[in-house]
C-alpha cells in the first residue's frame, strides 16, 4: 500500500515492556492524583477528570496487586476483575464501577459517541485519592511476612 507521497508506510517499532515495582506503580498513580486534583475543581475539566483519573485508579490497581502477587493485566476490563479481588481479599475500597464510570467518561471525552456517565466531580475526586491512600497504605504493610 502506498501513501499520499507513493511511499509504503512506515510501522512502528512494537513497544517494549520493562518491569515495573509496585513502588513505580504507586509512584505513577500520585502523579496522575495531581491532574485529578486540579481537574474536578470549578470549572471541571472533565477530558482531565476522567482520563487521569482512570489511568490513576488503573496505576494504583496494579500497584497493589503487585504487592500481594496477583497477577496483573493491560485490559482495561480485566482490571475492575483485579480490583473486585483486592477489594474482598485485602480489604481496598470497592472501586468496581468507578472503573466502569471513568473508562465511559474517558471514552465519552475522547470519542464522543457516548454519554458521559453522570458522576459529581468533587465525589470521584475524593474516591480516587481515597484509593490512592488506601494503596499507599497497603504498600507500607509487609503482606508477605518478610
Amino acid at each position: 500500500m502506498a501513501t499520499a507521497k507513493g511511499k509504503a508506510p512506515r510501522h512502528r517499532k512494537a513497544s517494549t515492556k520493562r518491569k515495573v515495582s509496585a513502588k513505580d506503580k504507586l509512584s505513577l498513580a500520585q502523579r496522575h492524583l495531581e491532574r485529578v486534583q486540579t481537574a474536578w475543581d470549578d470549572p471541571t475539566d472533565w477530558s482531565d477528570l476522567a482520563l487521569y483519573g482512570f489511568y490513576c485508579l488503573e496505576a494504583a490497581v496494579g500497584a497493589a496487586a503487585l504487592h500481594v502477587g496477583i497477577p496483573t493485566t493491560t485490559k482495561h476490563w480485566e482490571k475492575v476483575d483485579v480490583a473486585s479481588e483486592l477489594h474482598e481479599s485485602h480489604g481496598l475500597p470497592d472501586i468496581a464501577s468507578l472503573l466502569g464510570d471513568l473508562n465511559d467518561a474517558r471514552k465519552a471525552a475522547a470519542y464522543g459517541d457516548i454519554d458521559i456517565p453522570d458522576l459529581d466531580a468533587e465525589e470521584v475526586a475524593t474516591e480516587i485519592e481515597q484509593y490512592v491512600d488506601a494503596v499507599s497504605a497497603l504498600l507500607a504493610k509487609d503482606v508477605h511476612g518478610e
